[in-house]
């Protein structure tokens, strides 16, 4: 006995046998019966549920000598059955796919003339009608839209969009639906109850998802099923052989995630790719998952789910344990994921992390996480700001013939203080300066940035303060130096930018206090430096509070043998030596300038 696929072997003979489309065939049968038959039907939809098989049931009902009372075919009567044998004269069945030239159609126009010999209607089913090519639908159109009394056209398609507007004006149209889970695996059970074979309703639940609504394709993945399962349908070997991922995975992510088990999450996802799953699949099924999970939470949109009774009863009893809340956040996640999942490098790495972060939604947050910023340093910074306040400092009255001759100490300007006065007549009180001894950088000094409206590179204008006098020898380390060196690139105009930048990958090194030395790459920025040279002096005695710093500027002899390392290399060398330095930089969220 020939072997016949279940497609083409429970394809249905009738209206009411056909799967999903209720509507549909309930209008046909209506237009049967009244006998108030359009000329053109255009039906479209996706591939799979039923538009070349309603097309040929109308067919043989519009023909059928003796149609029944809710408009069905008779299947007794010659025309019925000529087109159960195949050798009907009056239907006619044309592929565009491959008859697609204006030729063919021509030849099909001149078919329309002709009479039909049995019935009342020559009926032409145009399959993939999309495929004509624009020149065949311009011959088509005028038969169209005015054809012989006798003929109807019945046009299917699965790209509506592709058809003209004047062909789709010219047609009623009717929009085939997507077949259900639910319809389709109703089918599937009556399919396998003819065949004698044994299943599991979630097994035919998978297949109906992997058919994704289509009932042709459900109807083969259940042969291919049924042959590799030998007549009993399990979902262990249906997923086995259609290589799905189990819903158990879903199911245990989520448990997982509730408690915060994030190690168990990565084995459980090396597992899963490790057999060969795809990331980006596992959060679209996960994603899934949870929808259907924050479904279940309330008993109304609980039979929204499509899926078997047995997985509605699991998916009820996890949405007891999440929170709507924990939901909500793994969906927006997990969107975001499935988002950046192709333009990502490290795809693994993405998966992972998002999996880490859904983990995390319902940790407390006192604990530490990863991406979290301590919740300490806010206080932190918040006592670090209150002790680089500005004190008050008693007057101090120097024994002198006059009052005029109490002078303070000049004050260091923030780059906050808009109304600051660099005149030599400043007597404001200077305000204290907290160091952070472990980086070498002070509050004050990482604000300092003084401006010059004229945009003159004068940093700090205008000869040593009165204000001085006091400290004009005053004592500086290495440290310091360097740190107001650096200031003062940070304060240098834009023009001058380029210098600034050169500047900052010097080193100047105290010889014999106060003198320094300061080493650079050629003779041509060895001349630059020698032109700022005069305010960059007066800029370190303002800052240094020492009227005797002199400058020395040479070139770096060119042995090749040791190279002059950048401020980041030196921070970069000094981090590898001591760790401590690179996470002490982490936990301030310092920048290197």
């Amino acid at each position: 006995m020939e072997y016949i696929v279940s497609a083409r072997k429970y394809r249905p003979m009738t209206f009411d046998t056909v799967v999903g489309q209720e509507a549909l065939t309930t209008t046909l049968k209506n237009a049967v019966k009244s006998g108030k038959l359009a000329h053109a039907y255009l039906f479209c939809g996706p591939r799979g549920v039923g538009k070349t098989t309603c097309a040929r049931i109308f067919a043989k009902a519009i023909n059928c000598q003796h149609p029944t009372a809710d408009g069905e075919a008779c299947n007794e009567c010659e025309s019925c059955q000529s087109f159960n044998e195949q050798r009907s004269l009056n239907i006619f069945e044309l592929d565009a796919a491959s008859n697609n030239s204006v030729e063919h159609i021509k030849t099909l126009m001149e078919q329309t003339r002709i009479p039909p010999q049995l019935g009342k209607y020559k009926v032409f089913i145009i399959d993939e009608v999309h495929m004509l090519s624009t020149a065949a639908f311009n011959a088509f159109l005028k038969t169209l839209e005015e054809p012989p009394a006798h003929v109807i056209f019945i046009l299917a398609t699965t790209e509506k969009h592709k058809i003209l507007p004047t062909i789709l004006s010219r047609c009623q149209i009717y929009d085939f639906e997507r077949m259900t889970i639910r319809n389709t695996v109703n089918h599937l059970k009556h399919v396998a109850e003819q065949e004698g074979i044994t299943y599991d309703e979630q097994a035919l639940a998978v297949i109906a998802e992997k058919a994704d609504g289509g009932m042709r394709d459900a109807l083969s993945i259940f042969d291919q099923a049924a042959s590799f399962c030998q007549g009993n349908i399990t979902y262990e070997k249906v997923i086995e052989d259609l290589n799905v991922l189990d819903s158990e995975n879903y199911f245990q992510i989520v448990d997982l995630s509730i408690v915060n088990k994030v190690s168990d999450i990565m084995v459980l996802l090396n597992n899963i790719i490790n057999k060969g799953f795809d990331g980006g699949l596992l959060i679209q099924g996960l994603a899934k998952h949870v929808r259907n999970v924050m479904m279940a939470k309330d008993p109304q949109t609980l039979p929204l789910l499509e899926v078997s009774d047995q997985q509605r009863q699991r998916y009820a009893e996890q949405a007891k344990k999440c929170d709507t809340r924990f939901l909500y956040q793994a969906l927006k996640l997990m969107n975001q994921c499935d988002i950046n999942y192709r333009q990502s490098s490290n795809k693994r790495l993405l998966v992972e992390l998002t999996l880490i972060e859904v983990a995390q939604i319902t940790q407390s947050d006192d604990a530490a996480s990863a991406g979290r910023r301590p919740r300490r340093l806010k206080s932190l910074f918040k006592q670090l700001i209150q002790q680089s306040q500005p004190k008050k400092v008693a007057p101090q009255v120097a024994p002198a013939k006059t009052a005029a001759s109490t002078v303070a100490p000049k004050a260091k300007v923030s780059e906050y203080s808009e109304k600051s006065d660099y005149s030599e007549k400043s007597e404001k009180a200077a305000a204290p300066k907290m160091k952070l001894d472990n980086i070498g950088f002070s509050w004050g000094t990482l604000l300092q940035k003084n401006k010059n409206p004229k945009g003159k590179m004068n940093i700090i204008p205008g000869t040593v303060s009165g204000s001085m006098e006091q400290q004009t020898n005053a004592e500086f380390t290495q440290e310091e130096l360097e740190l107001q060196w650096m200031s003062m690139c940070n304060r240098m105009p834009q023009e001058y930018s380029g210098i600034a930048t050169r500047m900052k990958n010097m080193n100047p090194v105290i010889t014999e206090f106060p003198k320094l030395l300061v080493t650079v790459d050629n003779t041509l920025i060895q001349q630059q430096m020698e032109d700022f040279k005069g305010r960059i002096v007066k800029t370190l005695i303002n800052s240094l509070h020492n009227v005797g710093i002199t400058i020395d500027i040479i070139v770096a002899e060119q042995t090749g043998q040791k190279k002059l390392l950048t401020r980041r290399e030196q921070f970069e060398a000094l981090s590898k030596e001591n760790p401590a330095v690179e996470k002490l930089r982490q936990d301030f969220d310092l920048e290197l300038a």
